[in-house]
């Protein structure tokens, strides 16, 4: 792992292969060894950059509050930082609020887009003030409550809930309150799709029970020529469940 300071915060990342640079960003509350199982099947496409999100894995936390405009300004400066101008950028369900935004800021910086079980819609007041409540159940009992929560929702298979589940233990617990916090405030981004005139990728389970796969569809609805990719009996971790097929729709973005 490599690590630059960007911003207030020591950012950790990993970067391996060659070609078109596509950065990866993991979701909640995870990090970047979401990637492992399908990073070997796209370096020889990509120069792939990998980071840990700001309080995830090895990267460390602010004391301040952020928002998911924060996590997008640091992927800016951590490109800014490797000389990067141009890139295709592709999130997983946080990560893909946090690439909305930075496609948001960054319009002429972005090569291509990847949706992966992510949504363009801001909570709405129930789904904002469950955050609230799991932020503030992190701070007082610490993360075992949302972890337990989280394994089975985020996919089926046993095996994959037991990898997602070690790589949430590992985490610290100001990162989930954090961005708990950060997604409850964050902005509706469906109005920035209809302007997107790059290569538009959209990757979602048929079976992911935390986002529908209905917000996918109506993304593939405002822009035509958009990929959409719907893997039948998959749940809310493509890029663990269906790794040939995940890559495969990632490599649309070169």
């Amino acid at each position: 792992m490599e690590k630059i300071q960007v911003n207030d915060i020591t950012l950790a990342f990993e970067r391996r292969g060659k070609g078109t640079p596509l950065v990866l960003l993991h979701g909640y509350p995870l990090d970047h060894h979401v990637w492992d199982f399908i990073a070997p099947l796209l370096e020889n496409d990509f120069d792939l950059i990998m980071p840990d999100l700001r309080g995830f894995g090895e990267s460390t936390i602010s004391d301040a509050n952020y928002t998911i405009d924060t996590f997008a300004s640091d992927i800016a400066s951590l490109l800014d930082h490797l000389g990067i101008k141009k890139t295709a950028i592709a999130g997983h369900s946080m990560g893909g609020y946090i690439a909305l935004a930075f496609t948001k800021w960054h319009f002429d910086r972005v090569s291509g887009l990847g949706l992966v079980s992510t949504q363009t819609l801001a909570d709405p007041p129930d789904r904002k003030e469950g955050r609230y409540k799991s932020a503030a159940d992190v701070g007082e009992n610490g993360i075992g409550g949302v972890v337990d929560t989280m394994a089975p929702k985020f996919t089926p298979d046993e095996n994959l809930q037991l990898s997602s589940r070690e790589i949430m233990e590992r985490q610290k617990p100001g990162a989930f309150i954090g961005a708990l916090k950060a997604m409850a405030e964050r902005m509706d981004t469906t109005s920035l799709i209809s302007s997107i005139n790059f290569p538009l990728v959209v990757i979602h389970g048929d079976k992911d029970n935390l986002i529908s796969i209905e917000r996918a569809r109506e993304v593939k609805s405002l822009v035509p020529n958009a990929h959409l990719i719907e893997l039948q009996n998959v749940g809310h971790l493509p890029m663990m469940e269906a790794v040939k097929e995940t890559a495969e729709a990632l490599k649309l973005l070169k």
